[in-house]
């Protein structure tokens, strides 16, 4: 048997580290050797309010299991009543204004402004830009 040589040895080195890179869950090799090279994204650490915010282990509710109840009681219909009376009055006073932003609103457009009979006003005007504009400096 003949042993392996170099070129041999390192494409078999190159596919183990490559195999063995692919084979976890969440690794990116490339990302993992620019890193450690000091040229890929530096990680930031985690804001203290994003671990408080975060439970320390992420159990799930296992199958079977009802939901736990919820922190606030449901409402009684006295007050959903009462909620849909304030929605309701709140409602009224939101149509009542926009009536009156609409009545605002209906004024007639402006009529157009007239020129005066005399033209030779305007005639002179434009006279007078057409002798400007033959000037030369």
């Amino acid at each position: 048997m003949k042993p392996l040589s170099i070129p041999r040895c390192a494409a078999l080195t190159l596919t183990l580290c490559t195999a063995v890179g692919l084979a976890g869950c969440n690794s990116n090799p490339v990302r993992d050797v620019a890193t450690s090279l000091g040229a890929g994204p530096r990680m930031a650490p985690t804001p203290d309010f994003v671990e408080r915010s975060r439970p320390a282990t992420l159990d799930y509710m296992p199958i079977g299991t009802s939901a736990p109840e919820r922190a606030t009681p449901a409402r009684t219909a006295e007050e959903i009543k009462a909620a849909e009376a304030e929605l309701d009055a709140l409602r009224s006073r939101n149509e009542a204004a926009g009536a009156a932003a609409a009545e605002l609103g209906n004024t007639p457009p402006p009529e157009p402004v007239r020129l005066p009979a005399n033209s030779s006003a305007n005639t002179s005007q434009q006279t007078r830009q057409k002798a400007n504009s033959n000037r030369r400096p």
